[in-house]
């Protein structure tokens, strides 16, 4: 009997340790950054915007910050998105108007969305992403990535954006090489500009006072796109600089880092 008991004993406890081991081992990530997948490169197509790293290849997965606390799978990898408590932006707007919206306003809203939406869905091979942006414009960072958003007190969606104040009619620059998209003007964003800088990594910029490009414009790093306003809701100039990787909205502030792939590994 000693001995069963102690055979049981190691059995279980070897099943405990092999489950331990494997979600300590389990891949976990931010919500609101880049996964890198180590991949093989002949098993995929160049559509699938590899990138290479240390001379191995990886494809990037976007973790979702609607996602916190969930799995994700890709190619045989499990990663967790962790939940990430991000703090909390409160602002008040006295115009009645832009919070609580007219029918007419939200049916206008509703047609944006979707015209941005299908924007977002364009898919450009032309331009490689470097995955290294430069800051697109000179301010103070006024409420970061993953805010919990709150407008006279009443909980919105999320902010997952970059707002930068800076004083009206400062200069916006693209952050990479790109291809301006879209531009238009909306009711929540103002005049807005999204740039592809390929392979599914995209930006925009909105509440622009003035836009300097034209849609089909072939941008340079570095290049004049606007600048600062404070078009669409806002209580300010400033800009709010959204970052989107294959749809998901990723933090910019995040791509702004010295060899940004490298810190991925």
């Amino acid at each position: 009997m000693l001995k069963t008991k102690v055979n049981n004993y190691f059995f279980n406890y070897g099943i405990l340790f092999f489950i331990s081991f494997n979600l300590l081992s389990e891949d976990i990530g931010q919500p609101g950054e880049l996964f890198p997948v180590k991949v093989n490169f002949d098993e995929f197509n160049e559509s699938s915007g590899l990138v290479k790293i240390n001379n191995d290849y990886y494809k990037l997965i976007p973790l979702s910050y609607s996602k916190q606390g969930e799995y994700i799978e890709f190619n045989k990898s499990k990663i967790f998105i962790q939940k990430k408590d991000f703090g909390e932006s409160r602002i008040t707007i006295t115009n009645n108007k832009l919070v609580n919206l007219s029918d007419e306003d939200r049916k206008r809203t509703i047609r944006e969305s979707a015209i941005i939406k299908k924007a977002l869905q364009s898919y450009s091979k032309d331009i490689t992403p470097k995955f290294n942006f430069m800051r697109p414009v000179e301010g103070i960072i006024s409420s970061r990535y993953g805010k919990k958003r709150f407008i006279n007190d009443s909980p919105r969606s999320p902010h997952l954006a970059l707002d930068i104040a800076a004083p009206e009619g400062t200069a916006i620059f693209a952050p990479d090489n790109g291809k301006i998209i879209l531009i238009g003007n909306f009711f929540y964003s103002g005049n807005f500009v999204l740039i592809d800088h390929g392979y599914g990594l995209l930006s925009s910029y909105s509440h622009l006072s003035s836009v300097s490009v034209s849609k089909g414009d072939i941008l340079d790093k570095g290049q004049k796109i606007g600048e600062v306003g404070s078009t669409g809701r806002v209580t300010g100039p400033h800009l709010h600089w959204t970052v989107y990787y294959e749809e998901v909205r990723i933090n910019p502030e995040s791509l702004l880092g010295d060899d940004y792939l490298k810190t991925l590994l």
